[in-house]
């Protein structure tokens, strides 16, 4: 009763009184717990790919050998499981690796505050996709503004006041971006799937896939049967003319075909990799400049063997 009463006062119980300042700091200290991987749930909506690629390969491997050094972040939930906010990819990693728990940090989060970190602590990677800036600043957007409340009245529509600013100017100043930029990647979020994976594969460009965003689902189906059949995105005047014809209502799959079917000016095939595929085959230390003539000199010598074979096959048949 005495201790329920002094803590209700702000006093100190006997024990607290007793301990050393370096056992109060321990207190406060955030703990690190291990934690099944079968009572992890991962952050619902997560907008960042975690693929078994060679890096995570790579992290496997540490993991095997030296154990989780960073420990994953998580929340507790109302059902009593755990909702992972920073840690997915080693979260996977540990799994690959054949561990049953993890070492985790759990704090006293809500769902708006869980978002705010996610994001932040997932933009600092090195390569982030187009897909998962739009995904992720709309969600941060989205909790700043219900962290902030409703709207005072005649405030600006794009966000609620953070003293004389918008949550898009200081999410812009967060992450090194301009507020247009960040509403341009927003804007992604309206595109349909496989469109949108053409702009992760850097198939079609941020500024022609904003224009494309505006169309209607439907529409959206229509060009991407015509860009499918005929190997052709549209650059950013058609995309404009091709969202003017929607809003006209005249948009049809011959008026999309007549649009990409045309010669683009000094229109050249070009060919687009991801670095994280050729990765594996470039010598780390060779610089940047060097890369193309090294991927050229390989695809020579491999011709070179083809052609080798082939005409082996061929004289072997006669």
């Amino acid at each position: 009763m005495s201790s329920l009463r002094e803590r209700s006062l702000g006093l100190r119980t006997v024990d607290e009184l007793f301990m050393t300042g370096e056992e109060r700091a321990d207190e406060k200290r955030e703990k690190v717990t291990d934690i099944s991987l079968s009572e992890i749930d991962d952050f619902p909506d997560h907008p960042f790919r975690v693929v078994n690629d060679e890096a995570m390969s790579e992290m496997v491997e540490s993991i095997k050998q030296q154990g989780v050094l960073v420990p994953a972040i998580a929340r507790k939930k109302e059902d009593g499981r755990y909702e992972l906010i920073s840690g997915h990819r080693r979260k996977m990693a540990c799994q690959l690796a054949g561990m049953e728990t993890m070492p985790v940090i759990v704090r006293d989060l809500d769902r708006d505050a869980a978002t705010l970190i996610m994001v932040d602590s997932n933009l600092q990677r090195e390569v982030i996709l187009p897909s998962e800036k739009a995904f992720s600043y709309k969600m941060r957007l989205e909790a700043m503004k219900r962290q902030a409340g409703r709207p005072q009245k005649n405030s600006t529509p794009v966000g609620q006041n953070f003293e004389n600013r918008t949550s898009v100017q200081i999410l812009g100043e967060q992450v090194g971006e301009s507020r247009n930029q960040i509403q341009r990647y927003i804007r992604l979020t309206e595109l349909i799937k496989p469109i949108l994976d053409m702009v992760d594969e850097g198939r079609i460009a941020l500024r022609p896939a904003v224009e494309l965003s505006y169309l209607p689902m439907e529409e959206q189906k229509i060009l991407l049967s015509v860009m499918e059949s005929e190997m052709a995105t549209p650059s950013t005047s058609q995309a404009l003319r091709i969202r003017q014809l929607s809003a006209e209502g005249h948009l049809t799959e011959d008026s999309v075909y007549a649009i990409l079917s045309e010669e683009k000016p000094n229109q050249k095939e070009k060919y687009s990799f991801q670095r994280e595929r050729l990765r594996r085959y470039i010598p780390d230390n060779l610089p940047e400049n060097k890369v193309e003539g090294y991927v050229i000199e390989a695809l020579e010598y491999y011709s070179h063997v083809q052609q080798r074979k082939a005409a082996s096959r061929k004289n072997g048949a006669r």
